[in-house]
């Protein structure tokens, strides 16, 4: 058994809520920030994450490691809609699981989440390029709509190329039917 790092993870954990929530006022969601990952704190979250404390990158894939899956990542991505998993689903005509598209302010904050995990992550390695370097690394395999996928890597593109000023003005002002 690992050893737990309860206050690490905790600390790491906020930190992060903390850049989002941020993250989200500048983008204009507020609500959206407030109410973001509170799941990491229930204890279906919280103790795989103590046990499985990285530092520098996700203890789920820590707990996947282990155990092929992460049973805190399935309860996490099915009540937290920023994350594009929750938006799967079975399409009887296809028979297959496929994208669903996401509303546009899950879209924003998934952005802001993407960004402040990159921070946190990456500490002072960090870049405007490195959300996007993540993102990209899994685009072939992800099961992501394909407007929503467009949307988000239109963002990350803004964020690397104008920085976060630029985009974040430019997302406080995006509309649910815009096109990117």
């Amino acid at each position: 058994m690992t050893d737990m790092h309860p206050i690490k993870h905790f600390i790491t954990i906020t930190r992060h809520r903390h850049k989002v929530i941020a993250n989200c006022f500048r983008a204009g969601i507020p609500i959206r920030g407030l109410l973001h990952d509170l799941s990491k704190y229930s204890p279906t979250e919280f103790i795989p994450g103590a046990k499985y404390y990285l530092g520098n990158r996700s203890p789920n894939e820590g707990e996947r490691e282990t155990y092929g899956y992460s049973k805190a990542w399935m309860h996490h991505k099915g009540r937290n809609r920023h994350h594009f998993e929750y938006w799967t689903d079975y399409n009887p005509k296809t028979r297959e699981v496929e994208g669903v598209e996401m509303p546009l302010k899950f879209v924003k904050e998934m952005f802001c989440d993407r960004v402040a995990a990159s921070k946190i992550y990456n500490g002072e390695n960090y870049t405007d390029s490195k959300p996007l370097e993540y993102f990209m690394r899994a685009k072939k395999i992800r099961i992501i709509h394909l407007k929503t996928s467009e949307q988000l890597e239109f963002l990350l593109r803004m964020l690397e190329e104008k920085g976060e000023k630029e985009t974040f003005r430019y997302i406080r002002k995006m509309k649910e039917n815009d096109n990117v």
